[in-house]
């Protein structure tokens, strides 16, 4: 079948693994309907002579045309899942020789072929006579988004593009290969974060030197990395007769409902609102800590002394623990995660040779989410499953839709999906904590991270708005820019004195400049979604749900705000609706620590 990989080596830790076949449920949800069950999308070939039956076709009239468009979306569904499980199994096991061959195998020689014959098809759809005549509701975007395509392809920059997967991948490569030797044994990297939650402070600084002093030894490697992939996105962008990236980018990452400007007004707005709070909790906790001036590995421990939040040590597992508080939110949600476990579609656990950070990928074919994570036994963990849990919701509430098309979402709305679960499921923390003082300090730690996040989500975005407007900048030159932007944003409780090396390579662990260029800002807008579905669910908590279910369904059906809407919120990051949703955490946060403080006296 299409989802089978022919690997050997599959890793008992890792919770997925390729299959020999389909699973019951995979088998019988949804049957391809006019691809034969035999086909496998494992070679250019076989792909090209099944659309090139597609493209012979005649579609003008609109019965042809319907019944074209759902077969080209079956295919496309099992091309992407061929993808998709190439690229999972890439992330799990980085070092693997026959894993990495035929990820290679796909991003150098399958998918530049497929870009070509996806052209074709766009541009054959979009030039049919009945064209006009599809449903609005559910051909209307994506006939918005094939014309954009269309106008940005250029056949020159497939080879480019081929290239730049090529880096990022060796950037997963090389991050993922990454230990260090601490307390006599090997760590990753993730595990290390760990260390910097403990009181002991020289514990912390030792655990923090010794991250960055192993980053720092393929300094050089990840620069060369980024350097070249910056010049081939110069080059795309010129290919495609625009000045800069950054153009090319906002379209490619079809932002028809803002643009550049309004990124950086939201910039002024975060270093106008959130700043002056984030300050505030720095100089909180540099009292409460008892120290002159905070250093970068006194961020993560608990300002009181307290040892620091260790979820799996009550005897729930982080899976089980996650899928109770799925659960109490909504008994669907936990019935959704249980698709997840029961399809072994989990790869959870840090360890050597897998790449950094977490992801929810969709599986198209038999319309399933995959979560990829590194949990290292810290709070952030569970923070981390809630989030792609509710990227998993999102994958499962829209999978009746029969167009891959309509499936997905605008990202700035598929990170509400996750962000509004981390926040819905806080108060329920109690499965992994016997003791409330627990649940509350838990509480207040996710409501400072979502605080802090704008910030650095400024940061970045900032950076990536610098990088792609200045093309051909050194590396000083960038490294100068950085530490500018750091100084805009960053907070004079922190010391960086005798760290400037550190300070200055802090973007190189930020993945998505090299994956994803200029998705970032979307966390900080989708934020403001969240913590709307939040204040909704306060209020009216079986209302809230269903307009965020509701909304979750409506996949890729409806422009950006009318997405929000459907899910009872506005699509609005202003300074007045930062204001005021800050209004509610900072008060929030006020209310838990008078309890805290309460039940501790």
């Amino acid at each position: 079948t299409a989802v089978r990989i022919h690997l050997q080596t599959v890793q008992s830790n890792c919770r997925f693994g390729p299959k020999k076949g389909k699973t019951s449920m995979e088998k019988t949800a949804f049957p391809r309907q006019f691809l034969n069950e035999e086909f496998s999308a494992d070679s250019l070939e076989a792909i090209e002579a099944i659309y090139t039956d597609l493209l012979t076709r005649e579609i003008d009239n609109p019965d042809s045309l319907l019944a074209w468009c759902s077969e080209w979306s079956e295919i496309d569904s099992v091309l992407a899942e061929e993808g998709a499980r190439r690229f999972v199994q890439h992330t799990c096991f980085t070092k693997d020789e026959e894993i990495d061959a035929r990820y290679k195998e796909w991003i150098e020689k399958i998918r530049p072929g497929l870009k070509k014959i996806m052209f074709d098809m766009d541009r054959k759809f979009i030039a049919s006579p009945a064209l006009d005549s599809l449903p609005t509701e559910k051909f209307g975007s994506w006939i918005k988004s094939v014309r954009n395509s269309v106008e940005l392809f250029r056949e020159d920059n497939i080879p480019l593009q081929t290239e730049e997967s090529k880096l990022d991948a060796e950037y997963d490569k090389v991050v993922g290969a990454m230990t260090v030797e601490f307390d006599g044994e090997t760590r990753t990297i993730p595990y290390m974060g760990r260390i910097l939650q403990e009181t002991d402070r020289n514990r912390r600084e030792s655990a923090f030197n010794a991250i960055w002093d192993r980053f720092g030894q393929d300094n050089d490697k990840i620069q060369d990395i980024f350097d070249r992939q910056l010049q081939l996105r110069h080059q795309m962008a010129l290919n495609t007769g625009l000045d800069n990236y950054r153009t090319l980018r906002f379209r490619q990452l079809e932002r028809f409902d803002y643009g550049p400007e309004q990124c950086m007004q939201f910039h002024d707005s975060i270093e106008k609102v959130i700043l002056p709070l984030v300050k505030e909790r720095a100089a909180k906790r540099r009292e409460s800590l008892g120290v002159e001036k905070l250093r970068p590995w006194d961020s993560s421990v608990d300002p009181k002394g307290r040892s620091p939040l260790r979820p799996l040590e009550g005897g729930t597992s982080l899976v089980d623990g996650c899928s109770q508080i799925f659960g109490q939110v909504h008994p669907d949600l936990a019935k959704m995660f249980s698709l997840l476990i029961d399809g072994d579609l989990l790869d959870l656990d840090s360890r050597k040779n897998k790449a950094p950070g977490g992801y929810q990928y969709n599986f198209e074919e038999i319309r399933v989410p995959f979560i990829f994570m590194n949990a290292a036994g810290k709070q952030g963990d569970v923070e981390t499953l809630l989030h792609e849990g509710g990227h998993a919701f999102h994958s499962i509430e829209s999978r009746h839709h029969d167009l891959i098309a309509n499936r997905g979402a605008p990202i700035e709305f598929c990170e509400v999906a996750s962000m509004a679960m981390e926040l819905l499921g806080a108060p329920h923390l109690d499965v992994f904590y016997k003791d409330p003082a627990q649940v509350t300090r838990a509480r207040i730690e996710h409501l400072e991270g979502v605080i802090s996040l704008f910030p650095w989500v400024a940061m970045i975005d900032s950076f990536q708005h610098w990088l792609y407007t200045n093309p051909g900048h050194s590396r000083d030159q960038r490294t100068t820019n950085w530490l500018a932007i750091m100084d805009r944003f960053g907070t004079n409780e922190m010391d960086w004195s005798g760290l400037e090396q550190i300070r200055s390579s802090r973007w190189m662990r930020q993945s998505h400049l090299f994956g994803v260029p200029f998705y970032y800002i979307e966390y900080a807008i989708a934020q403001l979604g969240a913590l709307q579905v939040w204040r909704n669910h306060r209020k009216d908590p079986e209302g809230a749900i269903q307009n965020y279910r509701a909304g979750l369904s409506l996949g890729n059906t409806r422009s950006l705000p009318q997405l929000y809407e459907g899910a009872g919120i506005r699509f609005d990051f202003s300074q007045e609706m930062l204001e005021d949703l800050i209004g509610m955490v900072r008060e929030e946060i006020d209310s838990l620590e008078s309890s805290l403080a309460k039940s501790s006296g």
